[in-house]
C-alpha cells in the first residue's frame, strides 16, 4: 500500500513504540508507521485488547505489528515492557507517548482517587516510559520522543486534572529537550484539538459535544486522526532532525479564535463522523 504523503520505506528498520497504539489517534499513528516500514510496537494495559489491535493493524498494513502489555503507571510494568522490546529488537528509535486517559467533570466533583489516577497516567506515566527508554537505549544512541498532549494554553474547563497533567508533560518536553540534546535525543509535543477519534465514544454525549464544537473552530470541522499522525511522522522522520523542545498545535485554529472576528457557520455544517477501528468494541 502506497502512502499518500511520505516515501515508501521511510522508517525501514526503525523500531517505534506507540503507547495507546491500539485505538483512536494512537492506532492511526501506528498504522502510518507500519505502512512506512517501521517495526511498530503498540502498548496497552489489557492483553486481549492489545492483541486484537496488533492483529488488526498487521492485517490492515500487511506488516508485523507487535502488541505488548504495559501499564505506564506501574514502573515494574514499564521496566518489563522496555526490556522485552530491547530483547526482541535490540534498540528503540522513536517513542510516541500517546497513552493516557481522563474523564470529564467539574473540578469540585473530582475525587482524590480520580485526580491521582489521571496525573499518574498522563504525567507520571509519560515520565516513566521516557526515562526507561532513555536509559535503555537513547542516552547512548540518540532517538526521538514525541508526546501527545491536549490544548493547554487557555486551560480546559471540565478537564482540570488532565490539562494540569498535560501542561506538565509539555514543560517536561521543553526541559528534557535541552538536557538531553547533547545525547542526540530530540523531544517534541503535539496538542491535538477536537479530533474525530473513537475515544469520543468514551464520553457521555461525546458525539453531541463534538457536533457543537464545530462552530468554535475557524475551519468549521473536526480534525482527523490521520492529520495528527502525519505531523507525528514528519517529526519522527529526518525532516524533523533540527526540531526539538517545541509544542505543536493542530486544532483548525480553535485556540486562536475569539468572537471579535466573526466567522459564520456554513449553510450546511459538515457531518460528524466518529470512526471506530474494526477491532474496537
Amino acid at each position: 500500500m502506497n502512502h499518500p504523503i511520505f516515501q515508501s520505506g521511510l522508517f525501514k528498520d526503525k523500531v517505534i513504540i506507540v503507547t495507546g497504539g491500539g485505538s483512536g489517534i494512537g492506532a492511526e499513528i501506528s498504522k502510518n508507521f507500519a505502512l512506512l516500514g517501521a517495526n511498530v510496537v503498540i502498548a496497552s494495559r489489557k492483553q486481549e485488547r492489545i492483541e486484537k489491535a496488533a492483529k488488526g493493524l498487521s492485517e490492515l498494513t500487511q506488516s508485523s505489528v507487535t502488541g505488548l502489555v504495559c501499564n505506564i503507571r506501574d514502573r515494574e510494568s514499564v521496566d518489563n515492557f522496555v526490556s522485552d522490546v530491547m530483547s526482541r529488537f535490540g534498540k528503540i528509535d522513536v517513542l510516541i507517548n500517546n497513552g493516557g486517559g481522563q474523564f470529564m467533570s467539574p473540578a469540585e466533583h473530582i475525587k482524590d482517587k480520580g485526580w491521582d489516577a489521571v496525573i499518574q497516567t498522563n504525567l507520571t506515566g509519560t515520565w516513566n516510559l521516557s526515562k526507561k527508554v532513555a536509559k535503555a537505549w537513547m542516552l547512548n544512541n540518540g532517538g526521538k520522543i514525541i508526546n501527545i498532549t491536549m490544548l493547554t494554553s487557555r486551560g480546559f474547563p471540565g478537564m482540570t486534572h488532565s490539562v494540569a497533567a498535560r501542561a506538565g508533560v509539555e514543560a517536561m518536553t521543553q526541559t528534557l529537550a535541552v538536557e538531553w540534546a547533547k545525547k542526540g535525543i530530540l523531544i517534541n509535543a503535539i496538542q491535538p484539538g477536537i479530533i474525530a477519534s473513537s475515544g469520543m465514544h468514551n464520553y457521555p454525549a461525546g458525539i453531541q459535544i463534538a457536533a457543537a464544537t464545530r462552530s468554535e473552530i475557524p475551519l468549521k470541522r473536526l480534525g482527523r486522526c490521520d492529520e495528527v499522525s502525519h505531523l507525528v511522522s514528519f517529526l519522527a522522520s529526518p525532516a524533523g532532525d533540527y526540531i526539538t523542545g517545541q509544542i505543536f498545535t493542530i486544532d483548525g485554529g480553535r485556540s486562536l479564535w475569539g468572537r471579535l472576528w466573526p466567522i459564520p457557520d456554513p449553510k450546511e455544517m459538515p457531518p460528524v463522523d466518529i470512526p471506530k477501528w474494526p477491532w474496537e468494541d
